[in-house]
């Protein structure tokens, strides 16, 4: 258990552009399919050495020009091996920085404050802020007036959650309105009590993985 299991007072997000792109990349990684050689199937392994083998007898048992065909299926195999692998792994990550580069950071994600309370985590915006409060993210909320106005997400509107090395994640539903929430690790610093955001995560929705199809359409 961390020393400060719930926060004091909300600590500043500071989440950055970068961040918010490099968040997105951690997730997007830690949920798309493997590219390494751990996920090519054994199937094509066996036809990958049935070939290599084809090749090296060939070029140990024939001479002259008719060798040029088993260099050729080995130059297959290696070709093939790229293309499974760092190939896939390129397209897919280009295409994924290609989505990436439309989005923007929402406006709240600068000025937030995050908090942990037993009851939920604890949304805290400067109140001469009306724009960010008329979001759709915070729709639905209640929130307390003052020099900050605050919004309490429970921990029973957690729909799904996820985490990577240096985020956790969550999405949420609160009387018809969804929202999602980044969570930089980096705030233990703070005092921020990420283990305990873990627990709480844990106990509502035992299995990670963010699952948007789970959260219900909006209300119109």
């Amino acid at each position: 258990m961390a020393l400060y299991p719930y926060t004091l007072q909300p600590v500043p997000l500071n989440l950055t552009e970068a961040e918010f792109h490099q968040a997105q990349y951690e997730l997007f990684a830690s949920a798309s399919p493997s590219f390494g050689l751990k996920s090519i199937k054994i199937k094509e392994w066996i036809i990958m050495a049935v070939v290599v083998i084809l090749a090296v007898a060939g070029l140990i048992f024939v001479t002259g020009y008719s060798t040029i065909i088993f260099w050729v299926m080995l130059v297959s195999v290696v070709i093939y091996l790229l293309v499974r692998t760092l190939g896939f792994k390129w397209y897919v990550k280009k295409q994924f920085d290609k989505q990436v580069a439309e989005q923007e950071m929402p406006d709240e994600m600068r000025q937030m404050k995050l908090g942990v309370q037993k009851h939920g985590l604890v949304m805290a915006m400067p109140s001469n802020q009306p724009d960010l409060m008329n979001s759709n993210k915070m729709r639905g909320m209640q929130m307390r007036a003052g020099a900050t106005q605050q919004a309490v997400i429970p921990w029973t509107a957690i729909k799904s959650w996820d985490e990577t090395d240096d985020y956790i994640f969550m999405m949420f539903e609160m009387k018809g309105q969804q929202g999602s929430q980044i969570v930089p690790k980096r705030l233990q610093a703070q005092k921020f009590p990420i283990d305990t955001v873990r627990q709480h995560l844990q106990e509502v929705v035992p299995i990670r993985g963010l699952n948007p199809e789970s959260l219900q359409p909006p209300s119109q």
